[in-house]
């Protein structure tokens, strides 16, 4: 089994890289879907949630109001660091079980896991086989949050500024893929890492 550590600044190409390489044969497993499944209803993290920030948090079918969630623990540091020892744990654990299931079904399987902030959490410290890091320059990306999300260039710039710089996520790729170009370009790129990836 092979675990690559796919990263990149939002608005980066991740999605693009992720779904290239599970359309190749890789298992995709994403770090936000795992995250939103940590605090499901019925799950201990979503009971450790309710127990450290309130039931009011709760919409009205017994799911998380995120956003709710989110105007608590924006700003506040201390509410978001006990937040993220709530969720962060949870997320590593249901990573741990996905990689064994696919491990036993598979003891060939590449996964390749996408962790938007692998730099700014302990996902760094992962036993990665390999790092890839999507990047493209900071107008690419704000043009693409504006185009594609709705964002306002000053927002789009504000959450670029919040995440780690480029030179961060460089420090820790064993491979860059470049999707400021067309999006065949990046293809292109995403196809010869699988190649590396499978010649064995």
């Amino acid at each position: 089994m092979q675990l690559i550590g796919l990263t990149g600044g939002i608005a980066a190409g991740k999605s693009t890289i992720g779904s290239r390489l599970a359309a190749l044969g890789a298992v995709r497993l994403d770090a936000d879907v795992l995250a939103r499944e940590a605090v499901a209803p019925g799950s201990p993290g979503l009971d450790r949630v309710v127990a450290r920030f309130g039931a009011e948090l709760l919409n009205a079918d017994g799911s998380l109001d995120r956003a709710a969630l989110g105007a608590v623990v924006f700003g506040d540091a201390a509410a978001l660091a006990d937040l993220n020892a709530i969720v962060h744990p949870e997320v590593r654990r249901l990573f741990a079980e996905r990689v064994a299931a696919v491990t036993a079904a598979d003891p060939e399987a590449i996964v390749v896991y996408e962790v938007p902030l692998l730099v700014e959490t302990a996902a760094r410290d992962e036993a990665w086989d390999l790092v890839v890091v999507a990047e493209a320059d900071e107008d690419t990306r704000v043009e693409r949050m504006v185009r594609l999300r709705g964002m306002t260039e000053a927002d789009a710039r504000q959450r670029i500024a919040r995440q780690a710089s480029d030179a961060a996520r460089r420090a820790i790729a064993d491979v860059v893929i470049d999707t400021s170009g067309s999006e065949s370009d990046t293809l292109a790129q995403v196809d010869r890492l699988w190649k590396r990836l499978t010649a064995h």
